[in-house]
């Protein structure tokens, strides 16, 4: 494997993956496959086992309608998968609107506005806040609130099946990561995210690091999406137990010496 490839495999392995999952979808609804049918709120595999989206799910409960058993099922099987075993993989391995925000940060280091551009005052608690919010609108409102205006759904859909003005909306969280914070949406904002961090917190699937190989260079915090999980990593081995982390593997790409790899949780390296 060249340097280049080793340096951006986990990088390469998530776009192949988010492409694929896209390409299933478009294949069910243009060309009749029966891989992988429907959308990420709602599909099933092999037109046998149901998916739902757990989030989503729960805003339509919260909306006052009773989910039918297939939806039900869907959500529980993508819970289960996630809690115990991916964590928030979702947001870096699946969800399409990662390629966009990820594009839009990338631009931001080599732009010469770069990090002395507007800053907002975001703390990352405030996806907490907005999922909160999106539940008592549900409630309020008797839809899924933010499924109105998920810029997640508006993109898959738009790839799936084609969309007109939503492309705004994702041009518009493009624009807020370049101009105005890093990893705005994703980081900040997304209740999805703000989801995955409060439920995926004791999954298996984790990064490990060696302190004993670690220079503490800080090449993978300032890659690093979620900042602040992997203060210390260079003092004492263990795993990323942050529920924050959405396993993306960019501290593993950027890390010259291998201290660090996805392990399983509990298991020493």
């Amino acid at each position: 494997m060249s340097s280049k490839l080793q340096r951006h495999r986990y990088l390469v392995a998530r776009r192949v993956t988010q492409a694929l999952v896209v390409l299933l979808f478009v294949g069910a609804n243009t060309w009749g496959w029966r891989v992988l049918i429907g959308n990420l709120s709602l599909s099933k595999v092999l037109d046998t086992v149901p998916l739902a989206d757990p989030y989503a799910t729960l805003q339509i409960t919260a909306a006052g309608v009773v989910p039918t058993a297939d939806v039900l099922l869907g959500a529980a099987i993508t819970l289960v998968f996630y809690v115990l075993l991916a964590g928030r993989a979702f947001c870096a391995w699946v969800c399409p609107l990662n390629a966009v925000t990820d594009l839009a940060n990338w631009l931001r280091d080599r732009l010469p506005l770069g990090d002395s551009g507007p800053r907002s005052s975001f703390s990352r608690s405030a996806r907490f806040k907005v999922l909160l919010l999106s539940f008592v609108l549900s409630a309020l409102l008797h839809v899924a609130a933010f499924e109105w205006i998920s810029p997640v759904s508006m993109l898959h859909r738009g790839l799936v099946f084609g969309i007109g003005l939503g492309w705004l909306v994702v041009l518009a969280v493009f624009l807020f990561d370049l101009l105005y914070q890093r990893d705005g949406f994703c980081g900040h904002l997304c209740p999805l995210g703000g989801f995955y961090t409060l439920v995926t917190r004791l999954s298996l699937l984790r990064i490990k690091h060696d302190h004993e190989n670690c220079t503490e260079c800080g090449d993978c915090q300032n890659v690093c999406p979620e900042e602040p999980i992997l203060a210390g990593i260079g003092r004492a081995s263990g795993s990323v137990l942050a529920g924050e982390c959405t396993n993306c593997g960019r501290c593993i790409d950027v890390c010259e010496v291998e201290a660090l790899a996805f392990g399983i949780r509990g298991k020493s390296i």
